[in-house]
């Protein structure tokens, strides 16, 4: 009580403005508001700003930014930080100061991710180096969370040698650089290999700086391409080319060496500028040709296998790194163009004789035909002149037929010899190519491998025959086989054909015969060399006409001259004749006398 007896009421104070509520007047009140006003915090809307955790339970966090009132913010956004408690500063995004209940909306995932954004810009820009966490695979690489973003990071950004196993840095925290962003599309790519490169930029060149050829260096076998073998030389990577892994041909480097395999190679070259460095493996063995048994020589018999097939050859390994060239023309006696791969394919093993041998440029040339015997060599003995043999027809051209006897014996059947009867414009006309025809050896060309063969003459020779049925004036029934702008060709008996010109082919009523039909004709001229019967049908009524006339004439001549002119007359023509045969007898002799020079 003594202690209330103390307080002293405002002198100033007004009771009765009190009692009646106006006990504060307009300008007070607005001072007040103001200062009120002043002291909260002031933000606006999508500001990112900490604020004061005060409140949680399952559902929400009460946050105090230091506005007029607090913002309740979902539980599920802190699910990352489990260890959240009330006092805890978080960043908090103002989505909305006031909503329809007043209520202010806040997002710490905005306030996360609006600063997350800026956070890996000024990483780009500064080329900070920061800390993620590998969350899963993805296609071509990784997903890593960064300040909250998911940035990507490719396989070949891991690390500066090829990683086959991803799954090993699932889970893990490691540095990255920021390398990459699209603004557009919010995209970031982070870089692991970045952060070692610089480093091992350094240790190259320091270690490229103390190479020399001809050095011989450990390496581990990291990467295997189809064109060669990568090796890391302990900071530094050579390339071990296909061609140089071994003296014989490697289809597949996989065949000589493996991942992580750890070997010897030499140093063959190197560029200190573009820091590429060539190796070689096989340069450590001595060359198979140093080691070819010195006692090998032309004509001596060796196997081996095909390695390499092309148009041209084959080539054939008879020892690793040793390899021979049959060509194609050294795999058959016949001169007829053939592919190799008719012969032998990859893979297939061989005997062939050395044809040529140079160590010196470490060539040798091979064949097989050399295994058997060169036909020609006894052409006589096999296929003499006269001698009848079944030829396989191979080719034609316009003057004749090529065939084959046997393999890399090959014949000329000319057109002429074809047939005796048919007149052949092109071989096709009477065989085909692979076709059997039966031959006769005309004539041996041993120099230039060529034989000269008949086909007709297996026959007697018809116009021999011909020569005294088709005699001159003999009448034949013939048929118009075809019709030409000089003549026809007319079909006679026994196959044989004989030619009328257009002059010949004129009927008795005037009119021209045509194909097809059937006339007799009379043998004008026979040729047994040139094989040529001309014919006419117009001789045969002509000559039939003038016979007529003559025997007319001579008829006529007989009736006017008296009996005995008529007796007389055979003895005169007999005289002149007589006369006239000695007259030439003398004038034969008088020209063999001056052709004589007597």
């Amino acid at each position: 009580m003594s202690n209330l007896t103390n307080i002293q009421p405002l002198e100033d104070f007004d009771w009765e403005g009190y009692e009646k509520g106006t006990a504060q007047n307009e300008q007070t009140r607005d001072e007040q508001a103001s200062a009120y006003e002043k002291s909260l915090t002031g933000v606006g809307d999508h500001d990112v700003v900490d604020g004061t955790v005060i409140a949680i339970n399952k559902r929400e966090v009460v946050v105090n930014i230091g506005f007029k009132s607090d913002g309740i913010i979902s539980a599920n956004e802190f699910r990352y930080n489990p260890d959240l408690k009330v006092g805890d500063t978080v960043e908090v995004y103002i989505e909305n100061q006031e909503d329809k209940k007043g209520q202010l909306i806040l997002s710490h995932k905005k306030a996360r991710a609006t600063k997350s954004w800026e956070r890996v810009n000024a990483a780009l820009e500064n080329e900070e180096i920061i800390k993620g966490f590998v969350k899963c695979r993805t296609k071509g690489g990784m997903i890593v969370d960064v300040f909250g973003i998911e940035a990507f990071l490719p396989g070949s950004q891991i690390d500066v040698k090829p990683i086959r196993d991803y799954d090993v840095f699932v889970g893990k925290t490691m540095e990255f650089k920021v390398v990459k962003i699209n603004q557009d599309y919010r995209n970031v790519v982070v870089s692991h290999k970045a952060l070692i490169e610089a480093e091992l930029e350094q240790q190259k060149k320091e270690i490229i700086s103390k190479l020399e050829k001809g050095q011989v260096l450990e390496g581990t076998v990291k990467n295997i391409t189809s064109y060669g073998v990568f090796i890391d030389l302990g900071g530094v990577d050579g390339l071990v080319h296909i061609t140089d892994l071994s003296w014989g041909r490697v289809s597949d480097p996989h065949e000589v060496v493996e991942l992580d395999q750890k070997l010897n190679v030499v140093i063959l070259d190197f560029d200190e500028e573009k820091k590429r460095i060539a190796l070689g493996l096989k340069q450590l063995t001595p060359h198979p040709w140093d080691a070819l048994d010195p006692n090998l020589k032309v004509g001596d018999h060796v196997t081996g296998k095909v390695v390499v097939m092309a148009d041209y050859g084959a080539f054939i390994e008879i020892a690793p790194g040793v390899e021979g060239l049959i060509h194609v023309s050294e795999m058959s006696w016949s001169q007829h163009l053939r592919s190799a791969q008719d012969f032998m394919k990859v893979g297939d093993e061989v005997e062939a004789v050395i044809l040529t041998l140079d160590r010196e440029e470490r060539k040798m040339s091979l064949g097989i035909k050399q295994l058997k015997a060169d036909p020609w060599e006894a052409i006589e003995e096999k296929f003499p002149v006269g001698s009848k043999h079944t030829a396989r027809v191979r080719n034609f051209t316009n003057f004749g037929v090529f065939v084959e006897l046997e393999e890399g014996v090959d014949g000329l059947i000319h057109i002429s010899d074809l047939s005796w009867t048919k007149k052949v414009k092109h071989p096709s006309e009477f065989t085909k190519i692979g076709e059997n025809i039966e031959v006769v050896v005309l004539e041996i060309d041993k120099d230039n491998r060529r034989l000269s063969l008949g086909h007709k003459q297996l026959e007697e020779n018809p116009w021999d025959v011909f020569e005294t049925v088709f005699t001159r004036d003999s009448v034949h029934e013939g048929t118009i086989v075809e019709l030409l702008d000089k003549g026809a060709v007319i079909q006679l008996q026994y196959g044989v054909e004989g030619f009328a010109t257009p002059k010949h082919l004129v009927k008795e009523d005037g009119s021209q015969a045509q194909q097809g039909e059937t006339l007799p004709f009379k043998v004008i001229e026979f040729n047994k060399e040139s094989k040529r019967i001309i014919l006419s049908h117009s001789r045969i009524f002509e000559d039939a006409a003038r016979t007529e006339a003559r025997e007319a004439r001579k008829a006529e001549r007989a009736t006017k001259r008296p009996a005995k002119a008529q007796e007389e007359a055979p003895a005169i023509q007999n005289q002149a004749a007589s006369t006239t045969l000695g007259d030439i007898d003398a004038l034969a002799e008088l020209k063999a006398k001056l052709e004589s020079g007597e």
